[in-house]
Formats: structure tokens, sequence, C-alpha cells
């Protein structure tokens, strides 16, 4: 895809041939900013691998924009279960709000309309920071109080979990993200690492990548910023690339990256920066 090969490439000249800082290396990865929103309220936002936005604002008003930034849909019953402590859009057809309070995830449709609610303690599952959706339209969970990983039905009910990875784990996780990519499972503890596992729930790789922010998966391709660098890390390959960050992304609150490009947060709004 294109986001690895020109993110990979560029990282691998800024650190193996220049053996230096190089903020050209890194700014010749995106273009001018072609999608803008104005939106001084955000206390998170995401985006599909549409080009879509997700803004949800401090007041619990969940928006949603187009890929050109116009304003497309909007669900207002956010706060029903308390504070929504993630969203997932992996499927823009079935976007998911995770209540951690009431351990209950809701699911809309891509016109932001309540389609299902799941209760997690009905599944037995009450501690959970991190949960996504799966390949087959199921949820992903990691159920911390019982240490698995654990594949839950729309209907609530479980399709299939691990083992108690404390019996096989010598650094016991508690990821803050899961991501269901490309055949695997992929769980993010930002101070242990990346923890992959099939399909099947059989652990596959330990990854000591700590510290990495707004991490996220393309093509086996593990991609983030850590103290002010872009990193990407391949799987198979012996080594993390860098490449420097220019200033107007690091000094910014969030970044999204996806296929499409960069989406970065400011004080006021939520900029798309393509990939050249």
């Amino acid at each position: 895809m294109k986001i690895v090969s020109i993110f990979v490439i560029s990282a691998l000249v800024a650190t193996r041939l220049l053996g230096q800082e190089d903020t050209l290396a890194a700014k010749s990865l995106l273009g001018a900013a072609i999608e803008r929103i104005e939106a001084g309220d955000i206390a998170s936002f995401t985006a599909d691998n549409l080009g879509n936005v997700y803004i949800l604002s401090s007041k619990g008003l969940l928006k949603k924009y187009g890929i050109k930034g116009d304003s497309l849909n909007v669900f207002n019953e956010v706060r029903r279960y308390g504070n929504v402590y993630t969203m997932d859009v992996t499927n823009p057809l079935k976007v998911l709000l995770y209540y951690r309070d009431f351990s209950t995830v809701v699911m809309l449709d891509r016109f932001l309309n309540r389609i299902n609610t799941i209760d997690l303690r009905k599944t037995g599952i009450f501690q959970a920071k991190a949960l996504t959706l799966s390949y087959d339209n199921n949820l992903w969970v990691f159920d911390e109080q019982t240490a698995k990983l654990k594949k839950i039905g729309d209907d609530g009910r479980l399709i299939m979990e691990t083992t108690d990875l404390r019996q096989v784990l010598t650094l016991f996780p508690s990821p803050q993200k899961i991501i269901d990519r490309d055949g695997y499972v992929y769980l993010y503890d930002i101070t242990k690492g990346v923890y992959i596992f099939d399909y099947y729930g059989t652990l596959k790789n330990e990854l000591p990548l700590t510290g990495i922010l707004d991490l996220q998966v393309i093509n086996k391709t593990i991609l983030g910023r850590k103290k002010e660098r872009f990193v990407s890390y391949q799987l198979g390959s012996v080594q993390i690339a860098e490449a420097a960050m220019p200033s107007w992304i690091k000094e910014n609150d969030k970044i999204c990256i996806m296929q499409q490009g960069i989406y970065v947060q400011d004080n006021s709004g939520i900029s798309l920066y393509p990939y050249k």
C-alpha cells in the first residue's frame, strides 16, 4: 500500500543513509492539507478507511464528517451510559462506542443510528479497557479480570477465548488498544509492547515496542510516533525505522495515521495531510 512504501522508504533513508535527523525526509511524505474541519470542542477523534472523521465533543456529541469536511450525521445520545471511553470505526458500517463504566458497547450504523447494544457484564466481562470489531463483525475484547482475549458475538455470546495469558507471559499486558488487521489481532500496551495473536487465539509474537502514540497497523507494518519522531516496524524486520517529525505535527495534540494520509488535530480543528 502507498502509505507503507512511502513511509518505510523515507524512514529508512532518514535513519540508514543520512544517519541524522532530516526534517526534509519527513516533510516529503506529506502534501499540503486538503481537508479542514473547524471544530474547537474536540474531546477525541478518529477516522475510518473511507476518509470519514468522527469527532466526540466534551459535551457528549458525536459528529461524523465526510472526506471533504462536510458534516454528515450526528449522534446525540452519547452519554446515555456515561462517558465514551473509546470509539472504534474499523468498519464504517458498524461504529462502536464503548462505555467502560457500564461495560456497555453501543453499535451505530453509517448514519449514526443505534442498531445494537451489548452489555459485556452479561458475558461475565467486568474489567476491559480495549476492544475492537473483528474481521467477521464480532468483537475482540481483552478481559483483564481473567487475563484472556475473548471474541464476543453481537448477541453477547462468548464465541472463543484464549488461555489465561498470565500462564504464558512474563509481563502481563493491560492493553489500551486492540487492532484486527491482515489476519492478526494486535494487543498494544504502551508500557509493555505489542502482543500478536492469530484468529484462533494463539500467541504468535511479543514485540517490545513501547511508548508509541497513535499506534496503527497497515499492511503488517506498525506505525506511530515516539519522542517527536515517526516510527515504523514491519513484521519480520530487525529494527525500527524512524523519521523526523515536522514541527507542525509534533506541536499538536493528536494524529491519526490512515491509508489516505495523516489527520492532525490542533486547537481549532482537524486537517488531513495526504501522502505524496
